[in-house]
């Protein structure tokens, strides 16, 4: 069975992103449905998979990282409002039997991602 994982990279401090609370959603046409939640460890990365088992199907999710309130609790001197608050990243799951991985790399004004392994 596959699953979706991903972590966060503080490129601005060159260290993992500890504490970003994370949020994953279902998206059908127009409706989206929370379907878990998470928060990232000292390791940037979440305990356990977001989602794994029959709940990891075919189909269009999105992922919401709450940067900003990361970045406020290390002492970023952010705009109101912030450049970046929350960062949503839309995806596809095609092969519900493969690994997804996506990872987020971040800074106060940037930030990219890709599907990792």
């Amino acid at each position: 069975m596959g699953r979706l994982t991903t972590h966060i990279l503080d490129t601005a401090s060159g260290g993992p992103a500890a504490g970003v609370p994370i949020e994953l959603f279902a998206l059908s046409g127009e409706q989206r449905t929370r379907i878990g939640a998470a928060s990232t460890n000292a390791d940037g990365r979440c305990d356990g998979p977001l989602l794994e088992g029959e709940s990891f199907q075919v189909g269009v999710y999105e992922l919401l990282f709450h940067v900003g309130q990361y970045l406020r609790a290390r002492g970023e001197e952010l705009p109101s409002p912030a450049f970046l608050d929350v960062v949503p990243i839309r995806f596809g799951i095609a092969a519900p039997d493969e690994h997804y991985h996506v990872p987020l790399l971040i800074s106060p004004y940037g930030y990219s991602t890709y599907r990792g392994s």
